[in-house]
C-alpha cells in the first residue's frame, strides 16, 4: 500500500534523500522526482546532481566550465548535461577554509 505523504514530510524525504546521492540508483531518483511532482515541489539547484537522461547522479563525471556555461558529461550514457552559470551552484563538494588541505 502507498504512502501517503504531507507536503513538509516529502520535503523533509527529498532533502534526506539530497543529502547522501552517490549511493543512489536511478530508480531511487526516479521515485523522488515523481515524489516531488505530485506535491509540486521544485528540485532547484538539486536537479544538478544527476543525468537529466539516464537519471544516475553525477559520480564519476567530468565537468567543464567554458564561456558561462557548465558542461558535465555523465559517466554512464556520456549525455552533456548544461546549465548557464549564473550564481553559485552547490554540488555537494566543501572546501577546506581552515588552511589546512
Amino acid at each position: 500500500m502507498k504512502q501517503k505523504f504531507s507536503k513538509t514530510e516529502a520535503e523533509e524525504k527529498i532533502t534526506e534523500f539530497f543529502s547522501d546521492i552517490k549511493r543512489k540508483t536511478p530508480e531511487d531518483v526516479k521515485k523522488i522526482k515523481k515524489l516531488a511532482m505530485s506535491k509540486n515541489i521544485k528540485l532547484g539547484d538539486k536537479r544538478k546532481l544527476f543525468c537529466k537522461k539516464c537519471l544516475s547522479p553525477h559520480g564519476n563525471s567530468s565537468i567543464k566550465i567554458n564561456d558561462g556555461f557548465i558542461t558535465i558529461n555523465c559517466g554512464n550514457c556520456s549525455y552533456k548535461n548544461r546549465w548557464k552559470l549564473k550564481k553559485e551552484i552547490d554540488f555537494g563538494l566543501h572546501s577546506h577554509d581552515d588552511g589546512c588541505c
